[in-house]
């Protein structure tokens, strides 16, 4: 039991960082007068995506914690917890204080965080840093999305 031990905690935090996400995520009224780009995925792929997205960074973390030796698991710990915190802190930019602008300059920094936790990963667990490369993806492209809606909407 002890050996699932990381995977369950890894999960429940990344349930409760797709819940906090998803709660602040507020669509209709605002969000709906936002111009948008052509290329902007449907709504109904964004829910999937993040889901999928966090079954992989909860593996990776279990990954990380089960590889790494136990004087890099404090700094893995403060790389997960610092992102967790971007993501989350990412819809509440966006949707709840409905600043792309901000939102935009958040993405970039959480943007950084995904790419240190797979740079602090990979010397002890390099498939735990693979299974982050498609959130890294993501992000970036979310980051390219939040930026172009923030331009058409004369936030920047």
């Amino acid at each position: 039991m002890s050996a699932w031990w990381p995977y369950v905690v890894s999960g429940l935090v990344a349930l409760v960082v797709e819940l906090l996400g998803g709660w602040l995520t507020s669509l209709g009224g605002w969000y709906d007068k936002l111009r948008k780009p052509s290329w902007q995925p449907p709504g109904w792929l964004f829910g999937p995506a993040w889901t999928l997205l966090f079954i992989l960074i909860a593996i990776s973390a279990g990954l990380a914690w089960t590889q790494s030796p136990p004087a890099a698991r404090p700094a893995l710990l403060v790389l997960f917890g610092v992102n967790a915190a971007l993501n989350v802190a990412w819809s509440a930019l966006f949707f709840r204080a409905r600043r792309p602008d901000l939102a935009f300059v958040e993405v970039i920094v959480f943007w950084m965080s995904i790419f240190a936790l797979i740079l602090a990963i990979w010397p002890h667990a390099p498939t735990a840093a693979l299974l982050l490369m498609p959130y890294l993806a993501w992000v970036s492209f979310a980051a390219f999305l939040n930026w172009t809606v923030a331009r058409l909407n004369s936030y920047l």
